[in-house]
């Protein structure tokens, strides 16, 4: 409803409200094209920030990605990431006929205000990526604004939002005073709380956050020794100038029936080879259960072929891996099954099978993407895990969590659990991170955090060991696991 000036409220004042949100528009717009002229300059001056920002960027969105920016600028970032389709909004006449000659024929790009409905029902189609750099501190109303994003989403598409540390705000006033900043109106200053709640309250769901550039210039190569290896160390990156959230659509149904694939990497436990099927619930109507086995010694391919045929009521196939260590067999697993949930299982059944339909029903609610589980929550059975072990896998999963920005509190539990479609997007990305994961897990644990797949743990209660012997050597696989954890800081942090 539009308010006339003059029109009473309940205690007798005037109601300006519509006059006055409409004159904050005006006012920026006149702004906003005043300073188009001198933007080139200002964008130069600070291209080593925005090449380091473009850099963090183009780490989140993949190239070849459909992506719309709200208040795209000149649209140089959108240019940056080198879309499929991209398409930039502006509030500014100026700054649009800017990027339009900027960017003639790769990128497409509208003049309006992004917290007007009418506007955005102009821009057609949805979008893998939406992104909002810097926008939000100029937003009128930045609920209102994240609401309408929804006509642009589908179930996976990704939001992500930029902006300036409030730490830095003096530094930003003294600098427009000394005329070594491109002024501008006064800001929003929302810290990454501020906006991950307006995200809620718009109805998305916050997936991570994450903090870069310390320093905003090169100063002879200082600036990115410190960017790259100090400004992300969990005390500094709070210091940092720049902030991002990236969030999802909150999930508002169901996935439905989807088929599973219960895969069990197998090699010497010929005594749980039955018990997994036996265990195993069948939680949805179409469930396979695929054995991986790795030559084994004590007849466990022979036990996997008895049990297929006293169970015909029972999907069960199997294989014998093409390589060597339980890597190769998940990798080999997850790439043969064809069902729509993949699962894995570890063969000792140190993980309750009866478990699983909790996994499921994690993923297909949308609670999660990535399904991890942790055996770190409750009490564990005696002799379920050596002390060392135990220390070990707290001090990791710590690590993790800080290096992934999404909490871990187990990565070694054997249960993972992610859609198809999303490891086969993973298995394409494979090559960011080599194949040095003798696990499987840390394979699906750094592709689903650099798809920013919404993670989710479910905490089982870890079970001993009833047929068999541990496989897991503790020095050696801890050496493996801090080769994992330089290697996610190397990719994950130091970009």
């Amino acid at each position: 409803m539009t308010i006339s000036p003059g029109t009473p409220d309940h205690y007798g004042n005037e109601l300006l409200i519509s006059d006055r949100s409409r004159e904050r528009k005006e006012r920026y717009v006149a702004f906003q094209n005043r300073i188009a002229a001198q933007r080139d300059y200002w964008l130069r001056r600070f291209c080593y920030f925005h090449a380091e920002d473009g850099r963090f960027f183009r780490f989140v969105v993949p190239e070849g990605a459909s992506v719309l920016e709200i208040g795209s600028g000149f649209g140089d970032l959108l240019s940056r990431l080198n879309p499929s389709k991209g398409v930039g909004l502006d509030i500014s006449p100026l700054m649009v006929a800017a990027a339009r000659k900027r960017h003639p024929s790769s990128l497409t790009f509208y003049e309006g205000d992004a917290g007007d409905a009418e506007v955005l029902a102009k821009l057609r189609g949805r979008f893998d990526y939406v992104i909002m750099a810097d926008t939000i501190g100029a937003l009128d109303d930045c609920q209102t604004t994240l609401e309408n994003l929804h006509r642009f989403c589908r179930p996976d598409t990704r939001i992500i939002v930029a902006y300036y540390s409030r730490l830095w705000e003096p530094a930003f006033w003294l600098a427009e005073k000394l005329n070594l900043k491109q002024k501008a109106l006064p800001q929003n200053w929302l810290s990454t709380d501020d906006i991950r709640n307006l995200l809620h309250l718009a109805g998305f769901d916050t997936i991570k956050r994450e903090w870069r550039v310390l320093v905003p210039w090169r100063a002879l190569g200082i600036g990115r020794f410190v960017n790259r290896f100090i400004a992300t160390l969990p005390l500094a990156r709070r210091l940092c100038l720049r902030s991002y959230v990236i969030a999802r659509p909150a999930p508002k149904r169901r996935l439905g029936n989807l088929s599973a694939t219960v895969l069990v990497p197998c090699r010497n436990e010929r005594g749980n080879i039955e018990a997994a099927v036996i265990r195993t619930p069948k939680f949805c109507e179409d469930m396979e259960i695929l054995y991986v086995e790795g030559g084994s010694s004590d007849g466990t391919w022979d036990e996997i072929q008895r049990v297929i045929k006293a169970y015909p009521d029972r999907k069960i196939h199997a294989l014998k891996q093409p390589g060597k260590g339980k890597g190769d067999a998940v990798r080999a697993g997850l790439a043969a099954a064809e069902n729509d949930v993949l699962m894995i299982l570890d063969a000792d059944l140190t993980m309750p099978p009866e478990d699983l339909p909790k996994f499921y029903d994690a993923l297909v609610s949308g609670r999660g993407e990535y399904i991890n589980g942790s055996r770190m929550v409750y009490p564990m059975e005696k002799e379920a895990m050596r002390i060392l072990n135990y220390v070990a896998n707290r001090v990791f999963g710590w690590l993790f969590s800080y290096l992934l920005n999404q909490r871990y509190t187990d990565t070694l539990c054997g249960t993972k659990v992610l859609r198809k479609k999303d490891y086969e997007r993973i298995a394409a990305n494979r090559a960011y991170f080599g194949k040095l994961d003798p696990f499987g897990c840390f394979d699906l644990i750094f592709g689903a955090s650099k798809l920013n797949l919404k993670t989710a743990e479910v905490y089982i209660r870890y079970a001993a060991r009833e047929y068999g012997e541990t496989q897991i050597s503790r020095f050696l696989h801890g050496w493996l696991l801090l080769r994992m954890v330089i290697l996610a800081y190397r990719k994950f942090k130091a970009l």
